[in-house]
């Protein structure tokens, strides 16, 4: 079956690198490229594309009110094309939290050869997102409307002992969100890695941190993990727990690539069970690829315990599933559900309350 795809972005040089892409790529089929959402929105009902890729700053209407409408007019998977400053990461999760699937960072300097470098990664994201089924947006939860600590008994939960770890990639910042939400602010430290490259994770963190109970900050490298505490990896380094006596404290490591990421969850996993053994809750999230599944298997092998998402609530059901194969998944559960889930098991593990 080939992918429709629209491209729409006001960038003649950036419609003209898309479609060379597209065009050479097999299994896909460019059905058109708008310089604008005006000509988009024509496009879209003539050639009702699989997918879309759609540039934030554009001429007339920009790219998240365009998103916006097609959610409520006419659900379509969207893959973000994204600059790379603080302004364009905010506008990214925005983009998100409205029902986008994925983003393609636009490179800063070289454009053509940025694209051109990045085409197999450009083309396995277009595919992803074609399968997903998109769901229609209502508007983004706030810490007004969604207050954890109403939802959710504060149980005595504070330890540097427990120590929770979330892995995802495609989907995962509005379910890194959902989990989190989720939490009470006095849940064991959280370290976390979802794939994103160096600019938006900084962006990411803040707008959890303004989202949630929880004090969330990108991870700088010498950090103490502690409760209430989540600490997202940083892009462009990987993100690894040490022991220091009766501590965990944070490493980051430029070291290679693994799966083509870096941060990688395999990395940021393997050392959490590593460093805490039985005490580890390990999570994962929606995602493309199997980067996670040898960690969570390390984590249960170490004595931790396990979550995945499970396949419905996934934006991509290929991490989760990679982990469930190899048998690194103790438990399968509801995004919706995944907090009290973690809640629930860290109750019957018996978080102490040493500080």
């Amino acid at each position: 079956m080939t992918i429709k795809v629209l491209v729409v972005d006001d960038s003649a040089l950036v419609r003209s690198l898309l479609a060379e892409i597209i065009r050479n790529a097999p299994g896909f089929s460019l059905v058109g490229a708008a310089p604008d959402a005006y000509v988009a929105r024509d496009m879209v009902k003539e050639f009702s594309p699989d997918v879309i890729t759609l540039d934030i700053e554009m001429p007339r209407m920009d790219g998240l009110t365009f998103l916006e409408k097609l959610m409520v007019a006419r659900p379509t998977p969207v893959v973000m094309i994204s600059t790379l400053t603080e302004a364009g990461a905010d506008a990214t999760l925005y983009a998100m939290e409205l029902g986008a699937v994925d983003f393609i960072p636009k490179p800063k300097l070289g454009i053509t050869e940025g694209f051109r470098e990045y085409a197999e990664l450009i083309l396995e994201k277009l595919a992803a997102a074609a399968k997903v089924k998109v769901k229609q947006r209502k508007h983004v939860a706030t810490r007004a409307a969604v207050n954890p600590s109403e939802k959710i008994p504060k149980e005595r939960l504070h330890s540097t002992e427990k120590i929770i770890a979330i892995g995802a990639s495609t989907g995962g910042t509005e379910a890194i969100k959902d989990v989190l939400l989720q939490l009470p602010a006095n849940v064991p430290g959280i370290v976390m890695t979802q794939h994103m490259p160096p600019g938006f994770t900084r962006t990411f963190a803040e707008r959890l941190n303004k989202l949630s109970n929880l004090h969330v900050t990108e991870a700088k490298g010498g950090e103490r993990i502690l409760p209430g505490h989540a600490y997202l990896a940083p892009g462009g380094f990987h993100l690894l727990v040490v022991r220091s006596g009766a501590d965990y404290m944070i490493k980051l490591s430029e070291s290679e690539l693994v799966h083509r990421h870096r941060p990688a969850v395999d990395v940021m996993m393997e050392s959490v069970a590593s460093a805490g053994g039985k005490n580890v809750i390990g999570v994962l999230l929606t995602g493309m690829g199997k980067d996670g599944a040898k960690g969570m298997l390390s984590i249960r092998n170490q004595g931790g315990y396990t979550f995945s998402q499970d396949e419905q609530s996934c934006v991509v059901y290929g991490m989760p599933k990679e982990a469930v194969n190899i048998g690194g998944v103790d438990e399968v559960v509801e995004l919706e559900n995944m907090g009290a889930a973690i809640l629930g098991k860290l109750k019957m593990m018996g978080a102490g309350n040493r500080l």
